[in-house]
C-alpha cells in the first residue's frame, strides 16, 4: 500500500490520487462501455442464439447445455451440501429476512383536514433479476442477499442469473426457492449478456421489470446502460473499502483491507488516518497478510493507500468525500460524522466479512461514490410506494380555492377549471 500524507511536500501528489479515486466509477465503466454495448445490441436481435453465443466463450456453458437450472439440479446441489454450510445458509437466510422485514416500508393514511384522506399503499414489483457472481469464486451469499429481501417484498416472478453456477450457489437457490411463493427462475449465464438477458427478454428468459446485484466492471457498465428500459438497483461494481481509524489495531484492520481487496483486481483498499505510525504498522501488515494472495497483492499495488491527514477532522472530511461502499471506524460516536457511505462497521470486534455474510444487513452496496446518494440492496427496492388520495364535496369547497390560486398563478386554467367544476 501507498502512503502519501495530504499535507506539507505531499500534499499535491495526495490530492491527485484522491481526486482518480473519485473518478472511479464512470472512469472505469467508460473502459468496457464500446464491449459492454456490442453485447447488449447482439443480445437484443439475436435473443436466446446472442446470449448462448457469449455464454459458451465466455461463462464456459457446453454447446448444448440449457440455460436454465433445473429444480432437480438445486436440489441435488442442497442434497450433496455438508450440514455446516446448510446451517450458515439458513442463519444468513433468516437475518436477511429479519431486517428485510423491520425495512419494509408501511401503508398509512391520514387526514389533514375532515374530508380530506392521504397517504400510501405499498407494492410489489412484478419481477426483478438478481445477478450472483461466479466467475472467480461461488457467491452463495449473493444469492441470499438479492433474493431474500424480493421475496419478503411480495414480488412474484424472481430471476437469478450466474454464470458457471457452482454447487453451493445451486444449494443456496434450492433454499430460498422453497420460500417463493411465485416463481422462481435461475440461469447459468452471467457478464453482460446476462444484463441482456433480463433487461430485453429471448425466447427463454422473458424480460424482468429491474435488475439488482453485485458484478464486475461489464455487468456494471450493462446496467447503467439498460437502466433507461428497466430498473436497476445502482452501480455495485469492484469491492471498495476505506477503513477511518486513530487507535484500531493494525493486525485486524490490515485483515479486512486484505479480504476485500482479494474480490477483484479492481477492488479499492483504503485507511485514512491522523496517525502516521498507525498507517506504517497497517501497510506492513497488509504486505504480510496479504502474500502469496495474488489477487489481493494486485489490487493493494493498484489501488491500495494509506492516506495521513493532519488533523482528525481531515480525515473524516476525507472519508465522506470518497464514499465508499465498506466504511470502519472505531467507535459508534464515530458514525455522528459519517455522511456518505454503502454500510458502517463499528470496532475492532466487528470484521467487515461478517456483514458480508450474515448480520442482515445487505452486502449489495454502491460503489464508485454512489454511496453519496443511496445506501445498499434493501426491501425498498423491491416494492412501490404510490400515494392515494381522496376528497369528499365539502372538503374540495375547502381546500379546493387553494389549488385554483396555485394553478392560475402558473398559467394552467384547465387545472383550475378541474377542481371549479367540482365544487358546485
Amino acid at each position: 500500500m501507498k502512503i502519501l500524507h495530504t499535507y506539507s511536500e505531499q500534499a499535491k501528489s495526495a490530492e491527485a490520487a484522491i481526486r482518480s479515486l473519485e473518478l472511479r466509477g464512470s472512469v472505469n465503466t467508460a473502459r468496457v462501455d464500446a464491449t459492454v454495448r456490442t453485447i447488449l445490441a447482439e443480445v437484443r436481435q439475436g435473443g436466446d442464439e446472442g446470449v448462448r453465443e457469449y455464454a459458451v466463450r465466455f461463462d464456459g456453458l457446453g454447446v448444448e447445455q440449457p440455460l436454465r437450472v433445473t429444480a432437480e439440479e438445486m436440489q441435488a446441489a442442497w442434497d450433496a451440501t455438508g450440514d455446516e454450510l446448510r446451517a450458515a445458509m439458513r442463519l444468513a437466510q433468516a437475518n436477511i429476512h429479519a431486517f428485510a422485514e423491520k425495512q419494509l416500508p408501511r401503508a398509512f393514511s391520514f387526514r389533514p383536514v375532515a374530508g380530506m384522506e392521504v397517504g400510501q399503499i405499498v407494492r410489489p414489483l412484478g419481477s426483478v433479476g438478481c445477478y450472483v457472481p461466479g466467475g472467480r469464486y461461488p457467491l452463495p451469499s449473493t444469492l441470499l442477499m438479492t433474493v431474500t429481501p424480493a421475496q419478503v417484498a411480495g414480488v412474484p416472478r424472481i430471476v437469478v442469473c450466474s454464470p458457471k453456477p457452482a454447487r453451493e450457489t445451486m444449494a443456496a437457490a434450492w433454499l430460498v426457492s422453497q420460500e417463493s411463493a411465485g416463481s422462481f427462475e435461475m440461469y447459468r449465464i452471467g457478464g453482460a449478456q446476462a444484463v441482456a438477458a433480463m433487461a430485453f427478454g429471448t425466447e427463454t428468459v422473458a424480460a424482468v421489470d429491474k435488475i439488482v446485484g453485485p458484478g464486475n466492471l461489464y455487468v456494471t457498465a450493462a446496467k447503467i446502460a439498460v437502466s433507461h428500459e428497466c430498473g436497476i438497483d445502482m452501480p455495485a461494481g469492484p469491492t471498495e473499502i476505506v477503513v477511518t481509524s486513530e487507535h484500531g489495531d493494525p493486525v485486524g484492520i490490515a485483515a479486512d483491507l486484505v479480504a476485500q481487496a482479494e474480490h477483484d483486481p479492481e477492488a479499492l483498499a483504503v485507511l485514512i488516518t491522523s496517525r502516521r505510525e498507525l498507517a506504517e504498522q497497517v501497510a506492513s501488515e497488509v504486505a504480510r497478510q496479504a502474500k502469496g494472495n495474488a489477487l489481493a497483492e494486485q489490487s493493494l499495488a493498484a489501488q491500495g493507500f494509506c492516506f495521513v491527514t493532519e488533523t482528525v477532522a481531515d480525515a473524516q472530511e476525507l472519508t465522506n468525500r470518497l464514499a465508499p461502499e465498506h466504511l470502519t471506524v472505531d467507535s459508534g460516536a464515530d458514525v455522528r460524522w459519517v455522511q456518505n457511505a454503502g454500510s458502517v462497521f463499528i470496532g475492532h470486534h466487528t470484521p467487515q466479512s461478517m456483514g458480508d455474510y450474515i448480520s442482515g444487513p445487505n452486502h449489495v452496496l454502491p460503489t464508485g461514490r454512489n454511496g453519496r446518494v443511496r445506501g445498499g440492496l434493501s426491501v425498498m427496492d423491491f416494492v412501490k410506494v404510490i400515494t392515494v388520495q381522496q376528497y369528499t364535496r365539502e372538503a374540495l369547497r375547502e381546500v379546493g380555492p387553494h389549488t385554483i390560486a396555485l394553478a392560475e398563478a402558473e398559467g394552467l386554467v384547465g387545472h383550475a377549471e378541474s377542481v371549479r367544476v367540482r365544487m358546485r
